[in-house]
Parts: structure tokens; C-alpha cells; sequence
């Protein structure tokens, strides 16, 4: 599957340059003219790379980016921007850049830029998942909510990270069984409402994130 590569550039002709090129090796892109819709849409799709001007309207780039990880979003990010002078670049890398490039700038350097980052941090991205603030380090076997780690047990963990692979659709608990608890005959689906309680309990102990909530009479649903 191709990387996906989502693009914040104010300026419309250039947008259209980047997103023609990126294609054209093979990305899946999505442009934005703003920062409006950005964050919404980063909750619902997996984005690899993101390149970012930082003469935005609403919201300078760097401070947006700077944002978006401290809410824990950890895609690369490439600034591409008219802000050339040193003091620039170093607010840039700063705030969360993991490369900067100024306008105006050559395509097959953005390219290579690209194909560098994406190469480099293959191995890391497939080992973590984001979902809102929460982070699982499948490698490792840990989940963080913001910068606090959660202990959870094995099944608590393999719960999790299922609902987190498979967002946006129903999951029935006779699926649950299937595949965290591997359909051990002894297992009811009742067995499945306890953990799924215990470990909200862990990851949203004031009740007021709802990352996972039940549909009635079919399962539950990562919100």
C-alpha cells in the first residue's frame, strides 16, 4: 500500500504542483488550503508524512504542528515555506519539523526528501498506532494516553489494540471472541463486557473521552 501524504499549502497553484507530482510517484495525497479540517480528518485517516507551510491563514504552521504533538501525533512532518532565515529554520525544527525546505524550492528535492523520511521511519510507523492521544508501541508492548503511561494486562492490551486496527466499524463481542480471546470454548460473551469495562476504566477513568462505546444489541464501536 502506498504512503499516504497530506499537504497544508495556502496557496492554490502550488498545492496543485505538489499533489500532481506526489501522485504521479505513486502517493495517496490529500490537500488543504487551511489547518481547519486537518485535525478532524487526522482522526479518522492514517496519514504517513505531512508537509506543512507555515504562512497559513488562521494558524502559522510551526504553531500548528507544534500542536499536534502535544497532542501526540508523532507523522513526520516537512516544512515547506517562504521563512528562509536561520532563525526560522530553527523555530521550525523546534516546534516538531522533521525537515525544511524553502520556497522556492525543486520537486524532485521534495521528492527525495520524502522518499529519505518515509525510508527511515518505515520500521517505527508500522510498530506504532495512534488513535486521539492514545498511543500503542506494538513492539513493545506499551500504551500511552498524552505522555502517561497505562499498565495494562495482555488481554487489556490485545482488546485495545484490536478495536484501534480495526476503527470506525461495529466490532460484535462473538468477534471480539474470535480474535482476542481466540474463541476459548470456556469464554462467554459476557467475559467480554468485564474486560472491555476494566479497561475503560484504565484509559478513561473520569469517563468523559468515550473512546469506546457500546451499540446496542450488536457490540461496540471506537469512537
Amino acid at each position: 500500500m502506498s504512503a499516504h501524504i497530506l499537504i497544508i499549502e495556502d496557496e492554490e497553484d502550488i498545492l496543485e504542483l505538489e499533489e500532481y507530482h506526489l501522485q504521479k510517484e505513486g502517493y495517496e495525497v490529500s490537500g488543504f488550503l487551511d489547518t481547519k479540517r486537518v485535525e478532524d480528518f487526522l482522526e479518522e485517516e492514517s496519514v504517513d508524512l505531512m508537509i506543512v507551510d507555515r504562512n497559513l491563514p488562521n494558524v502559522e504552521g510551526s504553531e500548528f504542528v507544534k500542536s499536534l504533538r502535544a497532542k501526540g501525533y508523532d507523522i513526520p512532518v516537512i516544512f515547506v515555506t517562504a521563512k528562509s532565515d536561520e532563525s526560522d529554520i530553527e523555530e521550525g525544527f523546534l516546534s516538531g519539523g522533521d525537515d525544511y525546505l524553502t520556497k522556492p524550492f525543486n520537486i524532485r528535492e521534495l521528492i527525495l526528501r520524502i522518499k529519505s523520511i518515509l525510508k527511515r521511519v518505515k520500521n517505527y510507523t508500522d510498530a506504532i498506532k495512534l488513535y486521539k492521544d492514545i498511543k500503542i508501541d506494538t513492539n513493545q508492548r506499551l500504551v500511552f494516553i498524552g505522555d502517561h503511561e497505562i499498565k495494562l494486562s495482555k488481554r487489556e492490551f490485545d482488546l485495545l489494540n484490536y478495536f484501534v486496527s480495526n476503527r470506525n466499524r461495529v466490532i460484535d463481542r462473538y468477534e471480539l471472541l474470535e480474535n482476542v480471546w481466540f474463541d476459548d470454548e470456556h469464554m462467554q460473551t459476557k467475559t467480554v463486557n468485564v474486560t472491555i469495562n476494566r479497561l475503560l476504566k484504565k484509559i478513561d477513568p473520569h469517563k468523559d473521552k468515550e473512546y469506546i462505546i457500546p451499540v446496542r444489541g450488536v457490540g461496540y464501536k471506537l469512537c
